[in-house]
């Protein structure tokens, strides 16, 4: 099976059911196999072939969709594109990976035209003042062309390019092939319980790996039905769930928090939205902790909330945390691997970590990537054989459950002795004027790192250093307790809500 074999065999199943919900539009899933195929002739019309890659940089749409399905088609790459890059970042994203051919969105066009001026961009959504650039009209262009069956692809064939979300370095290329990215699907379907009556609703960046690989392919590949959401908006959220009767939903912790705020804001009762159709609220990029769960909980009055970890290297797959373990192992991405994927959390010896131990999160997986794009040395240094090394340091309790700690790079290491930010960051943040919190490393003369607290507190809080260690000193040994705290507006986070600690070092630390 390859992503066009797959979307032909939904298709003859249920060519009738829409596939594609945006707004008032209604895609079924004959009608999205034939664009697919007239956006393959209209992608090989401009000397897009079998190894080549096209960059799509749109907000949630069918524009996307009818891109992806055409790429593939066409023998070509996927490349995602985060929307909100800058041009300097699209020169960089698009430039790294070779694109030549396009597909953005008349919104943002001119980051996408500045940032990579070679590259010849096709307009989705185009609004009635877009009309004279009808010559780069994708939408129209697709609506004109002829259907290409298109090239054989082969399961080996590069299908994506995604790129990482750069919490510590530069962004890197992951390279997916057919077979690892259609293996996702089942993986998932089996791990959540999935089936064709789903009703997903994606409202996190489409161009994301999970929202991409863990909710759109798979619901395609079930024969459900995917609803898109333009953008996330909290309380736009709220509506969508009963109009659309929505059975399913992905984002990260604050997609689930910020309704709450937003509703309280304009005194809007959550009770007076109709969420009966759901059946599965999942969240993932962070953990969150048991009052926060029994928060959410309540509020969407339900119980059946699923945490999903993984990263774009494995596709991503990695590991689940059930309903019912959401208060009693509050924190822990899971125990072991989702079917398919197989996990370890490795000692720096080597050996196995035993429960209270820490050590890194090993994965491994057929929806494991090939490699990163052209970049040999970081290819070998995330391998050991059939496993991928995820950078994530975690510990063990005494059921086999893990929870994640630090990453190996945000390790701080002060005379000595190993600091696990997360750790710290979890002691602060359920003071009551702490708004959200991050523990950086600074480099120093004689301790190699001091601890560094970065805080945003809440609206008219002062917090001052020497509380703060107060009221630590019960609960964190002396040389984890912050030396320094930083006040700031806001923490930098990617759009799946993760944090960039190299953004925040280079801002509070230089």
């Amino acid at each position: 099976m390859n992503l066009t074999t797959m979307l032909e065999s939904t298709a003859r199943k249920y060519p009738d059911k829409d596939a594609i919900v945006y707004g008032d539009e209604r895609i079924t899933y004959a009608e999205l196999l034939a664009a697919s195929k007239r956006a393959a002739e209209v992608f090989r019309a401009r000397g897009v072939g079998r190894g080549d890659r096209v960059a799509v940089m749109t907000y949630n749409s069918p524009g996307f969709a009818i891109a992806a399905f055409g790429a593939w088609r066409a023998g070509a790459a996927l490349v995602p594109v985060n929307h909100k890059l800058a041009p300097p970042e699209v020169a960089y994203t698009v430039g790294h990976c070779g694109a030549t051919v396009g597909v953005v969105s008349a919104d943002l066009r001119a980051n996408a035209e500045s940032g990579a001026p070679h590259v010849e961009w096709l307009l989705t959504e185009l609004g009635s003042e877009e009309a004279c650039r009808g010559d780069h009209d994708f939408d129209a262009l697709v609506d004109a062309a002829d259907e290409w069956d298109g090239v054989d692809v082969d399961e080996s064939d590069i299908a994506q390019v995604l790129y990482t979300s750069g919490t510590t370095s530069a962004p890197k290329g992951c390279l997916h092939t057919h077979r690892s990215i259609t293996t996702v699907a089942p993986y998932i379907a089996t791990t959540l319980g999935l089936d064709r009556e789903e009703r997903v609703l994606i409202a996190m960046p489409i161009w994301h790996a999970a929202p991409l690989n863990v909710w759109f392919v798979p619901t395609m590949f079930l024969g459900g039905t995917v609803v898109l959401m333009r953008e996330y908006h909290p309380i736009e959220f709220l509506k969508a769930i009963p109009r659309e009767r929505i059975t399913a939903f992905f984002g990260a912790p604050i997609a689930y928090l910020a309704p709450l705020q937003a509703a309280r804001a304009a005194g809007i009762d959550l009770a007076d939205f109709d969420f009966s159709t759901m059946r599965r609220w999942t969240y993932g990029g962070a953990p969150i902790g048991a009052e926060v769960a029994r928060q959410l909980q309540q509020a969407y009055r339900s119980e059946n909330f699923y945490q999903v970890y993984g990263m774009s290297e494995m596709g991503p797959t990695g590991t689940a945390l059930y309903p019912h373990e959401q208060i009693t192992k509050a924190g822990s991405i899971g125990r072991c691997g989702m079917p398919g994927v197989d996990l370890r959390v490795v000692r720096a010896d080597g050996g196995d970590a035993a429960p209270g131990e820490t050590g890194e999160i090993w994965l491994a997986g057929d929806t494991r990537m090939v490699g990163y794009l052209d970049n040999d040395d970081a290819t070998a240094e995330a391998f050991e054989g059939r496993w991928y090394r995820s950078g994530d340091v975690a510990r063990l309790d005494e059921d086999g459950y893990i929870y994640i700690v630090d990453r190996t790079k945000d390790v701080i290491i002060t005379g000595g002795e190993n600091v696990y930010s997360q750790e710290v960051e979890e002691a602060i943040r359920p003071r009551a004027d702490v708004l959200d919190v991050a523990v950086i490393g600074r480099p120093h003369p004689e301790w190699g790192e001091t601890v560094v607290a970065v805080v945003v507190p809440v609206e008219g809080a002062a917090i001052e250093l020497d509380d703060l260690r107060n009221d630590l000193s019960d609960k964190l040994a002396r040389y984890k307790i912050p030396r320094e705290i930083v006040l700031v507006d806001q923490l930098p986070r990617n759009p799946s809500g993760k944090l960039t600690k190299h953004v925040l070092r280079e801002t509070v630390l230089s």
